[in-house]
């Protein structure tokens, strides 16, 4: 029977990419109609676009969102969000957290996929590390989404854990010195089921099911400073793994 599911599972694969490229041109239809009414209307239109894109997109491919608070969440206050990253369908997820407009830090090089590239380049705050400037730039437009209070989120891993062996790899320190810096909370969540959705390794292990999204409790940064960046760095690395390992299996520390 393997055979069987596996050609199965191959044209479940192709009915995805369907779905998504039908889906991705009609998103950059709808952004291309709020174009006369100015720049500033695309920007505050460009999430509910996105978050109802998603929404469909799950309908049609038998994905499930469920979000699990494991504390309470404040939904009126701009957060720095941060998640693991094992997985392209941990970005779906992102844009359903409905409660709260969000700006993800997405990479230059995304931007460069026909069509989708225009919606994602409307959706997220992107990081060009090609030179020092453009860097700056990012980070110049990150502040800029906090002080309107959006809430931005990063992969602090910087790019996919491929690996079973340990839930996170390393952090870098950029989401905790802007935490820092603009005095706002870090909101800790964990993709629990991406990767079981579609594996790393492979655009052909796509599977429907549950891809869940776990918050963890808020970490208030009023107190740290700047020479306790790498303290904050690691408080939230070890409250994720932990969680990662309350929710899948992984060897023991």
């Amino acid at each position: 029977m393997k055979p069987f599911f596996k050609a199965l599972q191959f044209v479940y694969c192709l009915y995805v990419i369907l779905v998504f490229a039908s889906l991705t041109i009609l998103a950059a239809t709808a952004l291309l109609l709020l174009l006369p009414f100015g720049l500033q209307k695309l920007s505050t239109r460009v999430y509910f676009v996105c978050r109802y894109w998603s929404k469909i997109l799950y309908y049609f491919i038998g994905y499930r969102h469920k979000e699990i608070y494991e504390a309470p969440h404040q939904f009126k206050r701009p957060h720095i969000f941060v998640g693991n990253h094992n997985s392209y369908m941990d970005i779906p997820p992102i844009v359903q957290l409905k409660h709260q407009p969000i700006r993800a830090l997405g990479k230059f090089e995304s931007s460069k996929i026909p069509i989708f590239g225009w919606v994602y380049r409307a959706a997220v705050i992107m990081v060009d590390r090609s030179s020092p400037e453009k860097r700056a730039q990012s980070l110049r437009n990150l502040k800029a989404a906090l002080h309107k209070k959006i809430s931005i989120f990063i992969f602090p891993e910087g790019t996919f854990s491929m690996t079973t062996e340990v839930p996170l790899k390393s952090f870098y320190n950029g989401a905790f010195k802007l935490a820092i810096e603009m005095k706002i909370p870090i909101q800790p969540i964990l993709m629990i089921d991406a990767v079981d959705r579609m594996h790393y390794e492979s655009l052909f292990s796509l599977t429907p099911g549950w891809n869940r999204v776990v918050y963890l409790e808020t970490i208030e940064v009023e107190k740290y400073t700047m020479d306790q960046v790498n303290e904050l760095r690691d408080l939230v690395h070890e409250k994720m793994d932990q969680g990662l390992r309350r929710y899948r299996k992984y060897p023991k520390s």
